[in-house]
């Protein structure tokens, strides 16, 4: 019997935790853009704002994944995402191979 405690799948209660302060730091920096003076960077506010909004639409996506059962599964290859990716991108969908490929 084995007394090592890592798993291949996360913790559904720990990924939703990482998701929500993901959420709730992306959310603040909305928040901080939206309260950002108009100036002739409004391009680049603009870029930030949708960038912010495309990781709130992923970070909903993941919850989702939570739900059905296919968080930390690779959209890609159908593999486990390892732990340690999830743990600094708890949305993300792919693993770190076919993240290099889909870019």
């Amino acid at each position: 019997m084995s007394l090592d405690v890592s798993r291949a799948e996360p913790h559904p209660h720990e990924a939703r935790q990482r998701l929500e302060h993901a959420r709730t730091s992306r959310l603040a920096q909305l928040r901080a853009l939206d309260e950002t003076e108009r100036s002739a960077d409004d391009h680049l506010l603009s870029a930030q704002k949708t960038a912010m909004e495309r990781v709130l639409k992923e970070i909903e996506d993941a919850f989702t994944r939570i739900d059905d059962g296919t968080y930390g599964i690779c959209v890609g290859c159908a593999k486990p995402v390892p732990a340690e990716r999830l743990e600094i991108l708890p949305y993300t969908r792919h693993c770190v191979a076919c993240q290099r490929r889909a870019a």
